[in-house]
């Protein structure tokens, strides 16, 4: 299948881009405007099938009149990840969700002009009524999955192939028909015989193929709603000649700048991105500064171990069905399981490097010849 994928294709008019909007011209755009990767989504399918029938986040609750989900992804420059802090990734958050709002209005835009409504869903936005918890009216995650563009993986966080999970997706809505990519059906993820999501998160919020979301709310959104609360809980029975100090403390200035740049209030706790192998950005830049989990701990490695007998006896049909990967779920974790992509991935890249370093040598001898 091909993947869709650019580098930083300056941004062209659209005008210059004849003919009607069919998939691959949508596609070129949303590249030329700076989508790291996009993929096209059918409604129905959406429509058909949402992560939690229970709680449908479809696109016919947002608009009964929605064809197609244009699907774009930026990923988070991985040297965020080489830091001793995680001010800049929560920084570098924030910036390349505002670099998908501009893109995906200007297709939105240009899509309207020519006829066709169109309108872009908020990629980090809660709604309220679902759950009581983080969750949207979309899922962006699932989006990107029913999109072509990866698959999830053991901790629930979209897997590219290109990126693996540090990466951010949203979608446009579209009354425009246009033909859906195809979902990827191998499981990008490593799974239980990797386990470095799990191995790594300090919270121990990582399930077998789902995640305690209260307890990653907790390192992931440290100045988020939940924790807003509890400060103002702690403040109002706190002495009220004390109360001044709170105003002057970390916690309270954090919610301040969470305010004025969402960070710290999303995305706080990178660790599960930075340590998982997959995407040519971790065999670049990563693999070298990430291949020791310094939280990783016996009980958690005998969790792991626990993980992978369950899914030995689960593909063979004995013991208790995992939840995460009922036939359901199945659809988007990867229907033919781990097939060695991350394998594959590597020796690729190996051969680049061997294929550099021949031009280079090369290109030296040359020279001096």
């Amino acid at each position: 299948m091909q993947r869709e994928q650019c580098g930083s294709a300056a941004a062209a008019p659209a005008a210059g881009i004849p003919g009607p909007w069919k998939a691959e011209r949508v596609k070129r755009r949303a590249r030329e405007l700076g989508a790291d990767l996009v993929g096209i989504a059918s409604a129905a399918d959406l429509n058909a099938f949402p992560p939690d029938p229970r709680w449908p986040q479809t696109p016919d609750r947002i608009s009964p009149y929605c064809r197609s989900v244009i699907v774009v992804a930026n990923r988070i420059p991985a040297g965020a990840f080489r830091c001793k802090s995680n001010v800049p990734v929560q920084y570098l958050d924030m910036l390349v969700m505002r670099k998908m709002d501009r893109l995906a209005y200007r297709l939105a835009e240009e899509l309207e002009r020519d006829g066709h409504p169109t309108f872009v869903t908020a990629a980090q936005e809660t709604d309220w009524s679902y759950k009581r918890a983080s969750y949207g009216r979309l899922s962006t995650r699932h989006l990107g999955v029913e999109a072509g563009l990866g698959t999830l993986g053991l901790e629930v966080n979209i897997l590219s192939p290109e990126f693996g999970p540090r990466l951010y997706l949203t979608g446009i809505l579209t009354e425009l028909e246009l033909e859906p990519d195809k979902r990827i059906t191998e499981q990008v993820c490593i799974g239980e015989s990797c386990a470095r999501c799990l191995h790594a998160c300090p919270a121990d919020a990582v399930l077998h193929w789902g995640i305690d979301k209260r307890n990653c709310a907790q390192e992931a959104q440290e100045f988020g709603f939940a924790q807003i609360l509890k400060f103002f809980d702690h403040m109002i029975d706190h002495p009220e000649q004390d109360k001044s100090k709170l105003f002057a403390s970390r916690d309270f200035f954090g919610f301040w700048q969470g305010l004025l740049r969402v960070g710290g209030s999303f995305g706080d706790c990178p660790r599960c991105l930075a340590v998982c192998p997959v995407g040519n950005d971790y065999h670049a830049h990563l693999a070298d500064v990430q291949k020791v989990i310094p939280e990783k701990s016996p009980e958690k490695t005998a969790l792991g171990k626990r993980y992978k007998e369950s899914r030995v006896r689960h593909d063979r049909g004995e013991g208790e069905k995992l939840p995460g990967l009922s036939d359901w779920n199945l659809r988007w974790v990867g229907s033919e399981g781990y097939q060695g992509m991350v394998a594959r991935q590597m020796q690729a890249y190996k051969k680049l490097q061997r294929d550099r370093l021949e031009r280079q040598a090369s290109g030296s001898a040359d020279q001096e010849a």
